[in-house]
């Protein structure tokens, strides 16, 4: 049974940095695509940073990038997204989330398994 658990949320004021952390098990991470999606509220969800498991490619969404790094551990199981510059505009609950197909999307539909969020919280 796969099961991704995020941590590492919590609240900041607007300039500061935050590591989220996603720990997959049952889940071979080698392969297919990882992703950090967040939601605010009243909105949809959307994603933010996506990697291939590989290690081989990294895409961001334009209002994150620079700002947002992802990056994983094989051999931990582990995905990381590196949040600096925060804003309160990132104010949000982050998930985390697998795809078990062989590529990277930003659709939410393209990923079967999520875990169960993280709430980061930026004031001005």
């Amino acid at each position: 049974q796969v099961q991704l658990v995020e941590s590492g949320g919590g609240s900041v004021q607007a300039g500061g940095s935050l590591t989220l952390s996603c720990a997959a098990s049952g889940y071979t991470t080698t392969g297919n695509c990882m992703g950090w999606f967040r939601q605010r509220s009243s909105t949809e969800r959307e994603g933010v940073a996506l990697i291939w498991m590989d290690g081989r490619a990294t895409s961001y969404v334009a209002s994150v990038k620079g700002r947002f790094t992802i990056s994983l551990d094989n051999a931990k199981n582990m995905v990381y997204l590196q949040i600096h510059s925060l804003k309160p505009e990132d104010t949000a609950m982050y998930y985390c989330a697998a795809s078990t197909k062989d590529f990277c999307t930003w659709g939410v539909s393209g990923y079967s398994y999520w875990g169960q969020g993280t709430q980061v919280n930026v004031s001005s």
